[in-house]
């Protein structure tokens, strides 16, 4: 078994106006997951410089960043990126251009992680329907091509508020979505915003969202969490 998480952090921004990546690490420490997805983990604008800086991950966490071979200061790619533990193993990593108005990207990593090798792909998806219908398309297709045949977990911030319509109904054909609880607005969670979809080898034994104090405070969005094992 492992556990995955995924978490939209907002830039770091917490719902007092404050920047504070050491609280993002804290709410990271309490959900305690195996690997991570991150949306919005670099600032937007400027140098687009990553929003937790490279040694408080490495001082403060259980936590190393995939690197998607990018060397510009970012963490991710369009703000997304994934979080593995330190004894992880990543076999291979690839970022995924999504058709949008403005840039958009998703991330791929193969783990092994414990005794599982798992394909996780990471996602941040556009506030429009048909925008998220086509990057929900062109991410499955990628999946779908892929060479080697792995258990995949696909998860982030999907922005679909509908129940089962939209993207979930594409990604859901394969991919079915873990009973998460709402995760947006931090304050008051009334939409499932936030998702974690596995594929057909993978059970969900217990899934739930992180609601602790420290994480109503941390970002507009709580983090989701699902403990996955081989069907």
């Amino acid at each position: 078994m492992f556990k995955v998480a995924s978490y939209n952090i907002h830039k770091g921004i917490g719902l007092d106006r404050r920047r504070d990546p050491r609280r993002i690490l804290d709410v990271l420490c309490e959900v305690d997951a195996d690997i991570v997805a991150l949306q919005e983990c670099d600032r937007r604008f400027g140098a687009k410089a990553r929003i937790i800086p490279h040694h408080q991950i490495e001082e403060h966490s259980p936590f190393r960043a995939v690197t998607f071979g990018r060397h510009d200061g970012t963490m991710g790619w369009h703000g997304n990126a994934i979080l593995v533990r330190k004894d992880a193993q990543v076999i291979d990593h690839e970022t995924i251009h999504l058709p949008a108005l403005e840039p958009r990207g998703a991330v791929s990593a193969d783990i092994r992680v414990g005794g599982s090798l798992v394909r996780i792909v990471g996602m941040h998806l556009d506030l429009s329907g048909l925008w998220r219908r086509r990057q929900a398309h062109t991410i499955l297709a990628h999946v779908e091509s892929s060479v080697r045949k792995i258990p995949a977990v696909l998860m982030g911030d999907l922005n679909e508020w509908s129940a089962n319509g939209g993207c979930l109904r594409d990604f859901g054909q394969h991919y079915p979505s873990a009973p998460t609880p709402p995760s947006f607005h931090a304050r008051r969670p009334i939409g499932r915003l936030d998702r974690i979809m596995v594929s057909r080898e993978l059970r969900v034994v217990e899934c739930g969202v992180h609601a602790s104090a420290t994480a109503r405070r941390a970002s507009d969005h709580l983090p989701v969490w699902a403990v996955l094992e081989e069907a």
